[in-house]
């Protein structure tokens, strides 16, 4: 079965695949999608589900495939999109701690750099809010976070936060996201942290 969600944002394509999914026993469906989240999150359904998935980029979209009732693989090492256990979901909602901006800044710059050093880091990252200009505009938590990435970490941005404050096309690490995360990561991670 194939289901064509170019031009949809998520949630819908995971609904799709969801309700073409529940009406077989066993079998194949694949979902085409023109947008890097709804990729990501496809392959997070199905991961969750324990499911088997494929994710390929073709020209302008992705295809993912995703079999349901044969034994599944274990994702590769190294596997961008694998899931990994998730103890702590961060959500970041400023880039600026406290009344003071200029001190503000400082401190929430601090704060990822003692992650960093500490190795005490999450499994994701969501920015929303002014947190957006974070993986934007601001060059040296861009590269802070591009280590985080590196460790491992999932960053995802909000993409209404970024159409808001005309920064769609600034995003320059991690992911567009969705309210998606936020609503599973309070169900399925073990701890969340809100900054902001």
């Amino acid at each position: 079965m194939l289901i064509d969600a170019r031009g949809l944002g998520c949630p819908k394509p995971v609904m799709m695949a969801e309700e073409a999914l529940s009406k077989i026993n066993e079998g194949t469906v694949e979902i085409l999608v023109d947008n890097e989240a709804s990729a990501i999150n496809l392959k997070r359904f199905s991961t969750k589900n324990s499911f088997y998935s494929e994710t390929h980029s073709e020209d302008n979209h992705w295809r993912i495939k995703i079999v349901k009732g044969y034994v599944c693989e274990v994702p590769a090492k190294g596997d961008k999109l694998k899931e990994l256990e998730k103890d702590l979901l961060i959500i970041v909602g400023t880039d600026a701690i406290g009344k003071d901006e200029e001190l503000g800044r400082i401190l929430i710059k601090g704060i990822f750099e003692t992650m960093k050093v500490t190795k005490e880091i999450p499994h994701t990252i969501f920015f929303l809010n002014t947190g957006v200009r974070l993986t934007t505009l601001n060059e040296e938590m861009i590269q802070i976070l591009k280590e985080f990435e590196q460790m491992g970490v999932e960053i995802f941005t909000c993409g209404t936060c970024l159409k808001y404050f005309n920064l769609e096309s600034e995003l320059k690490v991690g992911y567009r996201g969705t309210t998606n995360h936020i609503v599973e990561g309070l169900k399925d991670f073990q701890k969340t942290v809100w900054i902001g």
